[in-house]
């Protein structure tokens, strides 16, 4: 099954990084920060059995990476992120080298482009379609639970896929750790220092025990286990750890209140702990996930 890659709308209205900017970032997720929740991933895959039965829609797909690794076991995916950069990226990763050449992948983009469109109008208009579900299982692998509303973007996406889901697909959502074992909480912290307004809009805050409880019942599925997973944040340097963290997003209302300087300097002094001899970083962390079933 060809994957399909969909962009939807932003979560929320956000100032704009230049075109450079944007792609420098997608990039830095795709090919720094992104694996870092591979453990995860595959943890999950393991424990629902994805294979080639899973026909899975994944929300906040980034640049395809868990996308793939469901797709080497077999599974029919589909991927939906708002970041159009990220996307572009899912989709030059996971497309088959065409036997046509250069011209004949190009064809094949605007065309899946177009089937691209018309899924998402299909999500938009989910309550009133009748036609089979299209999957049995969804991944919210984007995790929740450390910024101040992260998860408000997260219902109409996930209530849209579970209109097209199956009666009692899985549902996988997935969250930060307690701030006592996640490294990370605390170079997290900078964006918060950095401005009051993202405090209320975006700003770091300790995860909470019912984060992903609380996304599951305002969605209407039921709680059907969970578990912990170690995923440490590994580096070769300082600088790609910076820009790793960057990559998330999670520091842009900060580079917005102060400059890109100021948030480089304060996050590179807070990484300073986790700095090793041989010049790595090391941020042991852990993530959560729960699992769920729609009705």
């Amino acid at each position: 099954m060809t994957p399909t890659l969909v962009q939807h709308r932003p979560h929320a209205a956000s100032a704009a990084p230049s075109p450079a900017e944007a792609c420098a970032r997608a990039r830095d997720w795709a090919e720094i920060q992104e694996r870092m929740l591979v453990p995860l991933y595959e943890a999950v895959y393991e424990r629902l059995e994805v294979g080639s039965w899973t026909r899975l829609l994944g929300l906040d797909c980034g640049s395809g990476l868990a996308l793939l690794i469901a797709a080497s076991r077999g599974a029919g995916v589909t991927g939906v992120d708002a970041d159009g950069e990220r996307l572009a990226l899912a989709r030059e990763r996971m497309a088959p080298e065409p036997q046509g050449g250069r011209g004949a992948r190009e064809a094949r983009d605007r065309d899946g482009r177009t089937r691209d469109a018309e899924l998402l109008d299909n999500l938009a208009s989910a309550a009133a379609d009748v036609r089979r579900p299209l999957y049995n299982m969804i991944t919210a692998f984007q995790p929740i639970g450390c910024a101040a509303g992260d998860s408000e973007g997260l219902g109409p996406a996930l209530e849209a896929a579970v209109e097209r889901s199956e009666h009692g697909s899985a549902v996988v959502l997935t969250g930060w750790g307690p701030p006592e074992r996640c490294a990370t909480s605390g170079v997290l912290r900078v964006a918060g220092r950095l401005t009051d307004r993202m405090r209320s809009a975006g700003g770091w805050r300790p995860a909470l025990r019912d984060d992903l409880e609380d996304v599951a019942s305002q969605a209407g599925l039921k709680p059907d286990g969970s578990g912990r997973v170690a995923c440490p944040f590994g580096y070769a340097d300082m600088e790609s750890a910076v820009r790793g963290l960057l990559s998330t997003g999670l520091y842009a209302a900060a580079v917005r209140a102060t400059d890109q300087a100021q948030v480089d300097k304060e996050i590179t002094e807070a990484l300073h702990p986790y700095r090793r001899r041989d010049g790595t970083v090391w941020m042991p962390n852990v993530f959560r996930y729960l699992i769920a079933r729609t009705p």
